[in-house]
């Protein structure tokens, strides 16, 4: 029988924590950007879901003397100025800057003693579903034969994402730093967050880059998909998945219907659009 999924409230029952938890990452994704190899599409600035939360990968430190990894667990102000403090005195200084990036407050993170909430209840369901999400992903980019990104925590818009790319390039659609080096690349991208002010609940959503007109007409599966014209995107609640006989083959079907979807009007090659469903490409 499978799992039964775990309920996340709406984003209004537990929004501060939430928003302590995104402010968090934004330090952990800070210091990521400043000291990790840069990779295309902006993939050595995104932290990775683990059993302990959201972490940077191995960074290397400022001086380049060995690696280090730190995880927040106090107000914004005092994780961030001790993180600094931390990696100064283990590999010399780093700079980064502390306005946070993608949110609706602006308050420097070395600053910040707005964001101090912590709600336990909320936070071991966040991080219940999200780790549920996070399998979905897993498994929708597991077959796929093209370059695709790992199960990626971005914490610009704290969801959790996987990227598929078709290998053509793509012409970004603005001229701000993270379009232009994010959207150079033609993909298709299935993710998960825990809602937010602007989409109060949970739910996994979908998107093609570049789309072409009408990309938001199709019917997608299961029958709780949807486009959402506000966020540019198809929809799965989190609700509805989770009220579904099997909730991870529900959430898998909504991705794997995305990505089906987004290849067929985005020309995609056959076999690569084949090898998202599962089914390995021809063997020349």
């Amino acid at each position: 029988m499978p799992a039964e999924w775990p309920a996340l409230p709406p984003y209004g029952a537990w929004g501060a924590t939430c928003d302590t938890l995104h402010a968090h990452t934004q330090v952990l994704g800070k210091l990521a950007a400043a000291l990790a190899p840069p990779e295309p599409q902006l993939q050595h600035a995104a932290l990775r879901l683990s059993a302990r939360g959201w972490e940077t990968l191995p960074l290397p430190a400022p001086d380049g003397s060995g690696a280090l990894v730190v995880a927040p667990d106090r107000p914004v102000r005092e994780v961030t100025r001790g993180v600094l403090a931390a990696v100064r005195a283990l590999g010399g200084r780093v700079e980064i800057d502390p306005r946070p990036q993608e949110t609706p407050w602006t308050t420097p993170l070395d600053s910040d003693d707005e964001h101090a909430a912590y709600d336990p209840a909320g936070v071991t369901a966040y991080f219940a579903a999200a780790t549920r999400a996070a399998l979905v992903l897993s498994a929708l980019r597991a077959p796929y034969r093209g370059r695709s990104s790992p199960v990626n925590a971005w914490w610009g818009s704290f969801d959790l994402a996987v990227s598929l790319f078709s290998g053509r390039p793509a012409e970004p659609a603005s001229g701000g730093f993270i379009m232009r080096n994010a959207g150079d690349a033609q993909q298709i991208e299935v993710g998960w967050w825990p809602g937010d002010r602007r989409y109060p609940r949970a739910a996994f959503f979908a998107y093609a880059y570049p789309a072409p007109a009408g990309y938001g007409a199709a019917t997608l599966s299961p029958a709780a998909a949807r486009w959402d014209a506000g966020l540019g995107e198809y929809v799965l609640d989190w609700d509805d998945a989770r009220a579904s006989p099997d909730p991870h083959r529900a959430a898998l079907e909504f991705g794997r219907s995305a990505v089906r979807h987004g290849c067929a009007v985005c020309g995609w090659d056959p076999a690569l659009a084949a090898s998202a469903q599962g089914v390995p490409p021809p063997i020349a």
